[in-house]
């Protein structure tokens, strides 16, 4: 009788565990070892971050786990990841899309924050990295609402969370781009750090209607600039660069470099990301050998790009490599950033095949931030 009633209390208290997992309190941990679940200490940082987004799969086994800090995880969740990642001394952190109408009422602010809190405590994860894609204009209600949910969220992730990281994506220059007039520098003092999306920098093309990089050198240089004149800290500041490119259809080829496409009249732009298509480093490697020029540099963007024919028309890819990419590791030093990150890890080539190996292999030789 005294048995049965002790077995009960166990299985009461293990049901009473598991309930409150459901509302995001507590959950069993399902890593083989305990510790793994276990909170980073407080005072766990690194010399220089380095970030990498990963949109779910399992690709993530074959990253070159020795040269990442934290992994911003946006797929279905992973247990084995997490697990795989905390052996290796790296966060994992919930990424969270912030809408208008959370902003204005305090409540709602502190809802939306509560119940991403709680996920990511449910799930045993390292913080937060916030992003807001709608428009906003200096001094509006919502141009102060959205630091204002920064730093509130930063407060209940730094407690509830020990070590916890908390971050916000921004575009790879402050100059309201797309309508996004936020109140930047207050953002940055609201939170760990800025990633600054240093990519899609010709997604609207005003100039003219020809070919162009994904990440020129110049303009990455002068946007996290730009940033740092704002009085932001260099130290709140990482590099986003992108592990993918551009395949740009041309409407006329005069030479290479000189890809002219089709005009579009929307808004006052003349040419639009929309006549190029997104293509991941593991599909520009292969296609690379089928081009009808081989690898070309342009020098003045300091970027690399090739050519290839469908059906007697020309398209042009523009990408970033390990040449590139090193190049703007330069950056990095030179502004004395507080890191870098990969958009996106799931990017890369991971087969077995050798020559796809190596590629891939230099690729994330290409972070070494030593």
């Amino acid at each position: 009788m005294c048995w049965s009633l002790t077995l009960a209390q166990v299985l009461a208290v293990q049901v009473l565990w598991i309930a409150r997992g459901s509302a995001g309190i507590l959950t069993r941990c399902l890593c083989k070892t305990p510790r793994l679940c276990g909170s980073l200490p407080a005072d766990h940082q690194h010399q220089v971050e380095v970030l990498v987004f990963d949109i779910g799969g399992k690709d993530w086994k074959y990253y070159d786990w020795s040269k990442i800090t934290t992994v911003v995880a946006f797929g279905r969740y992973d247990r084995e990841l997490l697990c795989h990642a905390h052996a290796n001394n790296v966060r994992v952190i919930l990424k969270a899309t912030i809408a208008q109408h959370n902003l204005i009422n305090r409540n709602r602010r502190a809802v939306w924050i509560r119940k991403k809190m709680l996920l990511a405590r449910r799930q045993y994860m390292n913080g937060i990295n916030m992003e807001m894609w709608e428009p906003a204009t200096p001094g509006s209600e919502y141009y102060h609402a959205l630091s204002q949910l920064v730093g509130e969220a930063t407060q209940t992730f730094h407690r509830e969370i020990p070590g916890s990281q908390v971050s916000f994506n921004v575009p790879w220059s402050p100059d309201c781009a797309d309508g996004r007039c936020y109140d930047y520098a207050a953002i940055a003092n609201s939170c760990d750090f800025l990633f600054v999306m240093s990519y899609d920098i010709n997604r609207r093309m005003v100039d003219n209607c020809f070919a162009k990089p994904n990440a020129p050198y110049n303009q990455t240089l002068g946007g996290l600039s730009a940033y740092i004149n704002l009085g932001i800290d260099s130290r709140k500041l990482v590099m986003g660069i992108p592990w993918y490119g551009y395949d740009y259809t041309c409407q006329h080829f005069y030479e290479a470099g000189r890809c002219e496409m089709t005009t579009f009249h929307l808004n006052k732009l003349t040419c639009s990301f929309r006549v190029s298509r997104w293509i991941p480093y593991k599909e520009i490697m292969k296609r690379l050998p089928m081009s009808v020029t081989g690898r070309y540099w342009d020098d003045n963007h300091k970027a690399p790009y090739y050519i290839y024919m469908v059906n007697n028309t020309h398209h042009e890819v523009w990408y970033d490599d390990p040449m590139s990419i090193s190049m703007k590791l330069s950056i990095l030093k030179k502004l004395k950033l507080r890191g870098i990150g990969v958009w996106i890890g799931n990017s890369l080539n991971y087969s077995v095949n050798p020559e796809a190996a190596m590629q891939t292999n230099n690729m994330w030789d290409a972070l070494k931030v030593d």
